[in-house]
């Protein structure tokens, strides 16, 4: 018996929900919803929440699931790439040495649009579109004049300033979180070319064992 038969690739049920749900809202916020739309907000809050989640389970879950069954090793991945050169066939039972970069390289991605498209956001809206309280009652306050209008503003002038810093600042965190978006785009489209190329190489069940009710 071969080592590409011998090792099963399997995924447990949370690892399945996490995957689709981060496919599902990135879909939604690239193709469905419009940007800055309170749908859009929520779907990148619920992209951080899975996120999280999986980076727990990475610790806490089965053994395939963990850190530990893929660490990240460009040493490994070099590797990996000679073996597939030679025509050696390999499965492994979590991500093979280069999908293990792959994975930490999207993860990472993911965690930087998270929060960079948090600091542009701030707090969840409500599901109706409202503004979160405290905003809410800071709107109120401001147009009832309450801000920016006592002694100590000069005129304005200060007021200006603070908000072209504000400005500026805003526009790098867009820019980097455009910048991001794009950079995972990339990234998806190399992992499921990777995903077919290994699938076909060795012959695996690599997208069926992502699918619902396979163990």
């Amino acid at each position: 018996m071969t080592e590409a038969a011998a090792v099963p690739h399997r995924w447990d049920p949370l690892i399945k929900i996490i995957h689709w749900g981060m496919v599902s809202a990135i879909i939604v916020n690239a193709l469905i919803v419009e940007e800055g739309s309170v749908v859009h907000i929520w779907a990148g809050y619920a992209l951080g929440g899975l996120l999280a989640i999986r980076l727990v389970w990475g610790v806490i879950g089965p053994r395939n699931a963990r850190f530990t069954a893929f660490p990240p090793s460009p040493k490994r991945a070099i590797s990996h790439i000679r073996g597939i050169l030679a025509g050696r066939a390999e499965r492994h039972r979590s991500h093979n040495p280069l999908g293990a970069l792959m994975v930490y390289a999207i993860w990472s991605c993911l965690a930087l649009i998270v929060a960079t498209g948090i600091a542009m956001a701030g707090p969840p809206p409500g599901l109706d579109g409202s503004l979160p309280a405290n905003e809410a009652l800071f709107a109120e306050e401001y147009e009832a004049g309450e801000y920016g209008h006592g002694e100590d503003d000069h005129d304005g002038y200060g007021d200006e300033d603070d908000e072209h810093e504000d400005d500026e600042g805003e526009g790098v965190i867009e820019e980097v979180h455009e910048t991001a978006v794009n950079l995972l785009y990339l990234l998806i489209g190399l992992h499921i070319l990777g995903v077919i190329f290994e699938s076909v190489r060795t012959r695996g069940d690599t997208v069926r064992a992502m699918l619902p009710g396979r163990r």
